[in-house]
């Protein structure tokens, strides 16, 4: 660890001399498009009286990716002042993070997130490590079906729990400390906490369609209360399903990821992943002071850790 310290010093300090060169950081945005107003899944933190409920869908990074802003669009039920704090979780597809063979209490956990959260890229409003703002979109929306108690063990169907109406918001989340991410496949979890009221997350189409940005292996959203964690359930295929030879509906879910891609980062796991990434970062924004301000970083020790946590899974 001291060896690998000291090695991160030396790069820096050779970033910082302008030693550095590596391809160019391009900017990186990924949007599911725009709300089909045909599902609202509950998406709440614990709170008395109410379960956490998770609501998570899926993206694709094809390279390391540093992940500073989202957004989600919902409905609620009370002022958007009572938008009391937000939480992002971030997963691995199944099995990874999990215990495998599952528990075999829900049909299936193919393509489903994992049963843990990656624990590195964990941010809340609570914690200083994201900030939000929730800006009214359109009163008096309706949506065609919800999820919201009806979350269970196979069988699981219970055809959702009817339409509901509210006010539709999209809270901006700003990434404090940004989440740094190598190539992969991901699920995206927000959680929002109403006083008095909750967090619907609203469906977008799938398959994805303009102006979202489609890609290969788009999976379906999952949903789990924790009376059914660490199992999840897929929100279209078993909560909601149809009746044969009806095909079951699926849905993703209204949400957008925005950052910048590193190209020359190093790879997780190996002893000069921290060394390469600061190095990466530094010749892309002229050093690493203007690499963290850029990425959006407090400062440049936060980068470090963040590196660190990257490189060191």
């Amino acid at each position: 660890m001291k060896f690998r310290m000291n090695l991160l010093s030396a790069m820096i300090t050779a970033a910082g001399m302008g030693l550095a060169i590596s391809a160019s950081a391009a900017p990186f945005f990924f949007t599911t498009g725009n709300p089909d107003r045909l599902l609202g899944a509950l998406a709440r933190s614990e709170s008395p009286g109410k379960l956490e409920t998770e609501t998570a869908d899926d993206f694709i990074l094809a390279e390391t990716t540093v992940i500073n802003g989202a957004t989600i669009t919902g409905l609620i039920n009370a002022p958007v002042a009572n938008i009391t704090n937000v939480e992002v979780e971030l997963y691995h597809v199944f099995p990874l993070d999990s215990i495998n063979p599952p528990s075999g209490h829900v049909l299936s956990r193919v393509n489903s997130p994992s049963d843990v959260e990656i624990n590195t890229a964990t941010r809340d409003g609570s914690a200083g490590t994201l900030g939000f703002v929730a800006t009214p979109v359109a009163t008096a929306v309706s949506v065609g079906n919800t999820v919201l108690n009806g979350i269970n063990p196979s069988p699981s169907r219970t055809n959702g729990e009817g339409p509901a109406i509210g006010d539709q918001v999209q809270i901006t989340i700003t990434f404090k400390q940004p989440i740094v991410l190598p190539p992969g496949h991901y699920f995206f979890r927000p959680d929002v906490l109403v006083s008095d009221g909750d967090f619907l997350y609203m469906s977008a189409p799938r398959p994805i369609t303009s102006p979202g940005a489609p890609f290969v292996g788009d999976l379906q959203a999952w949903i789990r209360n924790s009376r059914l964690a660490p199992d999840w359930v897929r929100i279209g295929t078993d909560v909601i399903g149809a009746t044969p030879p009806d095909i079951p509906p699926t849905f993703n879910m209204t949400f957008s990821l925005s950052g910048d891609t590193v190209p020359d980062a190093g790879i997780p796991g190996e002893p000069n992943c921290t060394g390469k990434s600061v190095s990466a970062l530094a010749g892309q924004f002229g050093g690493i002071q203007g690499g963290a301000s850029a990425l959006g970083f407090p400062s440049v020790a936060a980068l470090k850790d963040s590196l660190r946590e990257f490189c060191n899974p």
